[in-house]
């Protein structure tokens, strides 16, 4: 896998944290998802235009490993690189990384294209699929 690593920093705030402090689990799936749409955004990617065209991305699947908690106002910082890319889906690899840089969670995310209004599966739009190959 060589494609571009994109960073994104995520502070956690009392509402991302559990009764102990520590971030509860399916939060690591909000900041995952913050850090693929910022991507998409940096490569001018809009996801309001393509939902205006009955293009969504939906997630089909994730396989995630908890390894260590992260606190109550850690600076974390998401990476994400694109592990496949095909003509209707793409797995993005994110870890977040606290601030000693120690990966505290991973996961492997398989994001499917859909249209929106029929919810079935169809190709990512191809000046997309361009835009994600340069990444690769």
């Amino acid at each position: 896998m060589s494609s571009t690593i994109f960073t994104f920093p995520v502070r956690v705030y009392y509402e991302d944290t559990d009764a102990g402090g520590i971030v509860y689990y399916a939060n690591y799936l909000k900041f995952f998802e913050r850090a693929r749409t910022e991507w998409l955004r940096a490569l001018g990617v809009e996801q309001d235009l393509l939902l205006a065209n009955n293009v969504a991305f939906v997630v089909k699947q994730v396989l995630m490993d908890n390894n260590k908690p992260a606190k109550f106002n850690d600076l974390l910082t998401i990476q994400s690189q694109i592990s496949t890319l095909k003509r209707a889906s793409i797995v993005f690899k994110q870890q977040v990384y606290n601030q000693a840089g120690v990966i505290v969670c991973s996961a492997d995310i398989k994001v499917a294209c859909v249209a929106l209004q029929e919810m079935k599966a169809r190709s990512i739009p191809a000046e997309v699929t361009e835009v994600l190959q340069g990444v690769r």
